[in-house]
């Protein structure tokens, strides 16, 4: 386990400095933005269908 300690460090520090935290942090806003409006869309599409199931 003390040969791989180098390279974590290593590791920590490239994606320190390739990775921006702010474009990590939009990415993932994005997609549950996106996740989410599929998510209402297809909730309310289930609501108005059974609106209409039970009023006939």
């Amino acid at each position: 386990m003390k040969n791989i300690r180098p390279y974590l460090m290593a590791i920590i520090i490239l994606l320190t400095f390739t990775l921006s935290s702010c474009d990590f942090i939009g990415d993932v806003f994005e997609a549950g933005m996106w996740t989410a409006l599929i998510i209402i869309v297809v909730v309310v599409l289930i609501i108005v269908w059974l609106f209409r199931k039970i009023r006939r």
